[in-house]
């Protein structure tokens, strides 16, 4: 079976050809976009997939864009600290790394990734994009494709977070299920830049800190949707698919956010030398803590499916961006690094419960099927 080339921009997303090859089939010509509240009544009610359908774009206010850059020009240099201790981890662990994001948050991490080998290293890592899809597994047309062209050894996955570790899980089953079919042997470890949910030996920092690529859709990840995998579209020996939002270049971030990281590096690279090898010497083995508190509090909430609780900053601003939120909880000395939560979250009348011994900064909860959205008592419950 023929396995077809990879996309790369300007043609598909707005990063330059040598950022990332995308592992995708473009399908930007199909109207797949659907309101939130339908797609959540269809995934809740079993009648489709996520993959199958993509959400409408947020389109940001001005007050939120604000928020944005303020975001970045706060963190970039946390950012850059947390992507050049999970490289400097990455390159030891595989000498000759080759990075594989997974979209579409991921892509961006493994672009910054890629830049600090150049940076630290002078070296340019081969770097692609793959879809992994909960429920549904890992690509494995795109599979194929990295086997015939690299040692599947020197293969990293890469993403941005980790939450309640599902994706962890999702890709450890999938490289499994892949070589028990005689396929290739992949290592199914994945370098993050945060991993708060305790689910990867591989990341740089266990902390749950706003990475500003996760406050907005395509617009911040080279104009491309996330994944799609709908069998109307997508037939044997074609890669997963995605869409390029050519139309939405004038909001375009993309290529700000990763210069404003990238241009930390020289500050935070005395640091990174101290610290990544104190951290590879320590005991990195994964607890899965964010699972078993996702579980905790799925009961606290009277939540049947766990999916429907997101964990972590980065998995609360999806909930809002793109889903059918019922109410967001965080911790209270967390309140002043979140402003675009709280801002998301007034927006669309969503409570906030401020929760005292919470472990990540922030928890989105989706609203079930039946449940009426929770009103919102005062405005006091937003801005307290």
């Amino acid at each position: 079976m023929n396995v077809p080339p990879p996309l790369h921009g300007p043609q598909f997303s707005s990063y330059a050809a040598d950022e990332v090859s995308w592992l995708l089939t473009d399908l930007s010509h199909v109207a797949l976009e659907a309101p939130a509240e339908e797609r959540e009544a269809m995934m809740q009610a079993k009648a489709g997939h996520y993959a199958e359908s993509l959400p409408v774009e947020y389109q940001p206010t001005a007050e939120y864009l604000e928020l944005f850059h303020q975001a970045l020009a706060a963190s970039a240099a946390r950012v850059a600290h947390a992507v050049g201790v999970v490289t400097e981890l990455v390159v030891a662990a595989r000498r000759t790394p080759v990075l594989v994001s997974l979209a579409r948050a991921g892509t961006p991490v493994g672009i910054l990734m890629r830049r600090w080998a150049r940076f630290a290293h002078g070296v340019d890592l081969p770097h692609y994009a793959v879809s992994i899809v909960r429920g549904r597994g890992i690509d494995g047309v795109a599979m194929r494709y990295l086997a015939g062209h690299h040692d599947p050894a020197h293969v990293m996955f890469v993403d941005g977070w980790t939450g309640k570790g599902a994706i962890c899980r999702e890709l450890r089953e999938a490289v499994t299920d892949l070589a028990a079919a005689g396929g290739p042997v992949f290592d199914p470890e994945l370098a993050v830049l945060a991993d708060p949910g305790g689910c990867t030996t591989v990341f740089g920092t266990r902390d749950d800190f706003l990475i500003p690529s996760a406050c907005l859709n395509s617009t911040v990840s080279g104009l491309v949707s996330r994944t799609v995998l709908n069998d109307r579209l997508i037939g044997p020996g074609q890669f997963h698919g995605a869409k390029f939002y050519r139309e939405l270049a004038p909001g375009d971030v993309s290529g700000l956010f990763l210069d404003a990281v990238t241009a930390r590096f020289a500050e935070v690279a005395d640091r990174v030398a101290a610290d990544w090898p104190a951290l590879a010497a320590t005991d990195r083995t994964p607890d899965w803590s964010g699972w078993r508190i996702a579980v905790r509090l799925a009961e606290e909430y009277g939540l049947d499916d766990i999916n429907l609780l997101k964990p972590g900053v980065g998995e609360t601003t999806r909930v809002l961006l793109r889903r059918t939120p019922w109410r967001v909880l965080i911790r209270p000395d967390a309140r002043a690094d979140l402003g675009h939560i709280l801002l998301l979250a007034e927006d669309v009348g969503v409570p906030v419960d401020e929760v005292e011994d919470l472990p990540y900064a922030c928890v989105g909860l989706i609203r079930p099927r039946g449940r009426r959205p929770v009103a919102v008592a005062s405005q006091e419950a937003v801005h307290q």
